[in-house]
């Protein structure tokens, strides 16, 4: 259960709208749960603030439901899968279905999400540029990762450098997020120009996506890791769950 769920669940106890039986069965969950091919962490949340979320590639169908299955009997109330490909969730939904559990599927974020959506509760609004469409699958995992971690959160899509007006007119949007998530491909140039225009922290994602020698990513990458505007950290090639967590960690920061 995240921390903000059980802060939740103890406040409505206390005003009795759940009896207290509810709370103390949360209190008693066991620290891990072994299905034999995961060992599930139960506390993450209250521990980290965010519960366990499941790395759907290379894992099966099966594994994935267990997993799904065991984190919901240990009162964690929404549960995300991330780098799920369409065949692989639709066997898992079936799964799931046949337990009563209903799962949501983004095919181009490629996410599974079971349970309500949270309520935004970060300070201010995470801002996802991307360069182009080519980049939209890695920007919508980090736009739908951070919806799922409680942000409020607005777009900016295809505005890479080639059409570089297509960014300026979004300066106000840029100027008044929190945060912002960078991602591209190509050259990788879009988080640099963005950290130009930002008074915020920029996560840059580099992308797979361009000819032979952008070398799978790898020129993005070094070109924003040598970034020179100020303010830029840089994730992995492709990791746009990795980047919506850590702006969501900013944008929780008080």
């Amino acid at each position: 259960m995240d921390a903000a769920d059980a802060k939740l669940l103890a406040e409505r106890v206390a005003a009795g709208e759940v009896p207290p039986d509810e709370l103390a069965r949360a209190l008693q969950v066991p620290p891990v749960t072994d299905l034999g091919f995961a060992t599930v962490d139960n506390q993450r949340g209250a521990r980290t603030g965010t519960s366990e979320i499941i790395y759907g590639a290379g894992k099966t169908k099966e594994q994935i439901a267990g997993i799904v299955t065991s984190m919901l009997e240990a009162c964690q109330r929404r549960v995300l899968v991330t780098r799920l490909d369409g065949e692989k969730a639709a066997g898992v939904s079936e799964l799931l279905a046949a337990a009563g559990i209903a799962m949501e599927y983004d095919p181009v974020a490629r996410l599974g999400m079971v349970g309500d959506a949270k309520e935004p509760d970060g300070l201010g609004t995470v801002l996802v540029v991307c360069a182009g469409t080519s980049d939209l699958p890695v920007a919508e995992e980090a736009a739908r990762t951070l919806e799922y971690l409680g942000n409020r959160v607005d777009r900016a899509y295809d505005v890479g450098v080639a059409g570089i007006h297509r960014l300026l007119a979004c300066e106000k949007r840029i100027r008044d997020a929190r945060v912002i998530v960078a991602v591209a491909g190509m050259e990788g140039a879009l988080a640099s120009v963005v950290a130009g225009l930002a008074s915020c922290p920029v996560i840059a994602v580099p992308t797979s996506v361009g000819y032979g020698a952008s070398l799978g990513g790898v020129a993005a990458l070094l070109a924003m890791l040598n970034s020179c505007a100020n303010g830029v950290s840089v994730v992995n090639i492709d990791n746009g769950f990795g980047a919506a967590y850590q702006a969501s960690l900013i944008n929780h920061m008080k």
